[in-house]
């Protein structure tokens, strides 16, 4: 997977997408630059992540503020999101550091700022609708300056199996470059999610191993390629 690839200016059927942030002016902005994509529509926006999973008890993809006046963690909101089917990219003014890193360890697709211009910010949130990580340069910020990401302490090989795995490239091909049957390579797959897992890091899925690799130095971060 590489993630910096373009995608299609649209799909085939509008994503859903809700917001929960309590300033109404940001739901109208929202509506004003999803005008021109046919692939995006604001289904709601909501003051709190209660009043979202009673409007929308399965939800898409939430554009979630990070600092709620009912005074919520990014955490807990995440979990809730996440655990009602959505998935969740971080909509914030990122004045709080601190809120920043909670939500990166939440587990969202990434992290919006709300100053970003139209085109890119649509883009990104087009991204994360179709449940692909959006590496921003406040996610990247976040991970340099993130004193709890434990080292998974990966063997030299098991780097360079995540480096190529986590980076797209095929199974095969991947067990072709480094001279190694498919069912090694799922072997050392296996081990590197247990490593990671291990150290507080989980990554169940491709894309978070591609976190991971980011995290880690592995794959190169946004803005650095």
């Amino acid at each position: 997977m590489n993630a910096s690839a373009p995608l299609p200016a649209a799909f085939d059927a509008p994503r859903r997408i809700s917001l929960v942030d309590d300033h109404q002016l940001v739901g109208l902005a929202l509506i004003t630059a999803f005008a021109s994509r046919s692939d995006l529509r604001l289904d709601g926006s909501y003051p709190t992540v209660d009043a979202l999973l009673r409007a929308q008890p399965r939800p898409g993809l939430v554009l979630l503020d990070l600092r709620l006046a009912d005074g919520t963690s990014p955490a807990g909101n995440v979990r809730r999101i996440r655990e009602a089917g959505g998935e969740v990219l971080a909509f914030t003014s990122g004045e709080d550091a601190y809120l920043v890193q909670e939500a990166l360890r939440a587990e969202v697709l990434g992290i919006l700022r709300k100053s970003t211009p139209v085109e890119m910010m649509t883009y990104a949130i087009g991204r994360a609708a179709r449940g692909l990580p959006v590496m921003t340069s406040e996610w990247a910020h976040a991970v340099e300056n993130d004193p709890q990401l434990h080292d998974a302490a990966l063997s030299p090989q098991e780097s360079r199996v995540l480096q190529l795995f986590a980076d797209g490239a095929r199974s095969q091909s991947v067990a072709d470059e480094l001279h190694i049957t498919v069912g090694t390579l799922e072997d050392y797959i296996r081990r590197i999610r247990s490593k990671y897992a291990r150290a507080g890091r989980p990554a169940p899925t491709k894309i978070d191993l591609y976190k991971r690799a980011v995290e880690d130095g592995l794959l190169p971060a946004p803005g650095r390629e």
